[in-house]
């Protein structure tokens, strides 16, 4: 019933987390995807692996040894004695035995009990450490992603710019056949556009990198589609998100994890001074029984062995010290993690708040600067307007749709950051 209760509880956790995040699916797939493919992940869940093998190492000390043991000695000179006038033998000069030994510990006071829950919390670490990676590979294609989104965006808007120099740079060269424009107008306009096609370029190159950081993660040559910055979250307060942390981060829970794998070895080290019960015994056959030394007769013994530790020195007190201070010196990393992510967190909520609010302020900048550009434009046709108010007139709309651009862009990186911070599992 208990088991039952945690694993409907883990479930639920999780699913609240999933559901505080909205993320659509090509997302999701990618990064699933990524989990099958990236080697960092199969690396870990071969630990996962390793640390079951061990917990039944651990675990198969709960059974006896049993050994078979043969031995042939040739023993001069003989072990023999006058005896009524003759000289009797004791033991013979080829000796030979076989047998078979058994051992097993009675009572150790925990101490393979002990041993075993050290193996257990070694293979929960292992499984943690998977969902560790599996996080961080999450937050690596998230962000790849977004990436993406910004950069195809930001060429979007390079083609516009040059789709409207490259209309302003028709109209000269009418305006050049006709006589009413300069040649140095051309030039000018030319050096604009050379100047934009370089910044596409640029951008087509790091568009073209992410890509390929996006394969390196998921294996996958098609290129992904994202369009926008569609990746949102419930906000909260410091303290709250905190708290989530505290119980969804891998960085808590694997941190938790090495206090209790250091409080098993500190319960190990305390039972080092306990005394140890066993039963031994052994069936078998050999020579060397007077008066007829050399027949192979069988045998047996049976007993009981304890083990007690009496001195040693001090070490171990000294290794429960030991032992005590790194689970102190966990518990303060536990601290310390606390911290640190109270101010991350703390950090990306202000992020989010001012990239609200500048996307919020970008809002009448835009329609000041396309208002401005139009009437450039109408200007620039009718041969009232000059090339330079045409050009500073597109500066100014591309400056301000970048700007609204970048601050959806970092919008979205602080939501993914406060996301992997409060350990939400979206995928």
């Amino acid at each position: 019933m208990k088991k039952i209760f945690i694993t409907l509880f883990s479930f639920l956790l999780i699913y609240s987390s999933r559901a505080q995040v909205a993320v659509n699916n090509e997302l999701k797939g990618l990064i699933t995807q990524s989990f099958g493919y990236f080697p960092k992940v199969r690396e870990t869940e071969n630990a996962v692996v390793t640390a079951q093998e061990k917990l039944a190492l651990t675990e198969l000390n709960k059974f006896p040894d049993v050994t078979a043991d043969a031995s042939y000695a040739y023993v001069k000179p003989k072990i023999e004695i006058p005896l009524d006038g003759k000289e009797f033998q004791f033991a013979p000069v080829h000796n030979i035995g076989g047998s078979v030994n058994a051992t097993y510990a009675l009572y150790d006071f925990g101490r393979l009990q002990a041993s075993i829950q050290r193996s257990k919390d070694d293979l929960q670490y292992a499984r943690h450490s998977v969902e560790y990676v599996k996080a961080q590979l999450a937050s690596q294609v998230a962000t790849i992603y977004y990436n993406i989104v910004y950069l195809r965006k930001a060429v979007s808007i390079q083609d516009s710019v040059l789709s409207f120099l490259g209309e302003n740079k028709r109209i000269v060269e009418s305006q050049l056949k006709n006589g009413t424009a300069l040649r140095i107008d051309l030039l000018n306009i030319q050096a604009s556009i050379d100047n934009e096609e370089n910044r596409k370029v640029d951008l087509t190159n790091s568009l073209q990198k992410q890509l390929n950081l996006l394969e390196y993660t998921t294996g996958s040559s098609q290129a992904a589609t994202p369009k926008t910055f569609d990746f949102d979250l419930n906000l909260t307060d410091v303290n709250s998100a905190l708290m989530t942390a505290e119980t969804n981060n891998y960085d808590f829970i694997l941190a938790k994890d090495r206090i209790r794998q250091a409080q098993s070895d500190l319960a190990i080290t305390k039972l080092a001074e306990k005394p140890t019960l066993g039963l031994k015994g052994a069936a078998g056959v050999k020579n060397g029984y007077v008066p007829y030394i050399a027949d192979m007769r069988f045998n047996y013994m049976a007993g009981v062995a304890l083990s007690v530790p009496i001195y040693n020195g001090g070490k171990y007190r000294q290794q429960q010290k030991l032992q005590q201070n790194i689970v102190r010196q966990n518990e303060l990393a536990v601290e310390t993690l606390n911290s640190t992510y109270k101010k991350d967190i703390a950090q990306a909520l202000t992020d989010v708040s001012a990239n609200l609010a500048r996307i919020n302020n970008t809002k009448g900048q835009i329609e000041q600067a396309q208002a401005a550009q139009a009437l450039a434009a109408t200007r620039f046709k009718s041969g009232t307007g000059t090339n330079l108010e045409i050009t500073n007139a597109s500066t100014n709309v591309q400056r301000a749709l970048l700007t609204r651009l970048q601050y959806e862009y970092q919008l979205v990186l602080a939501k993914l950051e406060l996301s992997r911070l409060m350990g939400y599992q979206y995928w």
